[in-house]
């Protein structure tokens, strides 16, 4: 559960709502180009938040802090 109340999620999926918006409302406004770059960000904010869990991954390796699995 503490991963989901991280702020990195908690920005990730404000950003990804946000350009999931904007791009449903360009579509409904028939502006295809803002609705193409809704979509990209959406998908950019995802890629985003893996990037830095695994640096924080990988920085916590690096200093020999054993990583916590998360059993649901």
């Amino acid at each position: 559960m503490t991963k989901y109340l991280s702020r990195k999620f908690l920005i990730c999926t404000a950003a990804f709502l946000g350009s999931l918006g904007t791009s449903i409302a360009a579509m409904a406004a028939k502006y295809p180009v803002v609705a193409i770059g809704g979509m990209i960000c959406s998908m950019l904010s995802a890629a985003i938040y893996a990037a830095c869990e695994a640096y924080v991954d990988a920085a916590a390796v690096d200093k020999g802090v054993e990583i916590e699995e998360v059993e649901e």
